[in-house]
């Protein structure tokens, strides 16, 4: 059964991949720097009134909490990234490494790049666990 993105049952379906990904716990396995919230901003024509963060508690290879949260809980995380809902798409479908869209302006990133460049296996492990959702895109 397919789940949409981003919805409540698609985040516990993503904290499910990450927390089975042996490939994540390697990666992710020394991360000590917190949450990460990835914001998915307001896109009317596909059913997204408003900004939305998919905020995820991360800690030594574990997704210890997921939710969804507005934009200004959304940017309390240490790492917020942003991007508009077609770039989210690309990233779970694997066609864009999220680190790459940082480096290139395609997503937005507040946070220290230095950090999350330091853990681009991880990040690509995260978009592999993504991938792996059955999701339903709303512009489908």
């Amino acid at each position: 059964m397919p789940y949409k993105f981003p919805s409540e049952d698609w985040i516990k379906e993503y904290q499910k991949a990450i927390n089975t990904s042996e490939d994540y716990k390697q990666s992710g396995a020394t991360w000590t720097a917190g949450s990460v919230c990835l914001v998915v901003t307001a896109n009317p024509s596909v059913g997204i009134e408003k900004d939305v963060g998919i905020w995820l508690g991360l800690h030594k290879g574990v997704c210890e909490e997921i939710k969804l949260v507005p934009l200004e809980e959304a940017q309390k995380a240490p790492f917020v990234i942003m991007g508009d809902y077609s770039r989210w798409k690309q990233v779970v479908l694997g066609e864009l490494d999220p680190v790459q869209g940082m480096m290139q302006g395609k997503l937005k990133l507040k946070g220290d790049l230095p950090t999350i460049v330091r853990y681009v296996r991880a990040s690509q492990d995260l978009v592999q666990c993504a991938s792996k959702v059955d999701t339903q895109f709303m512009d489908e």
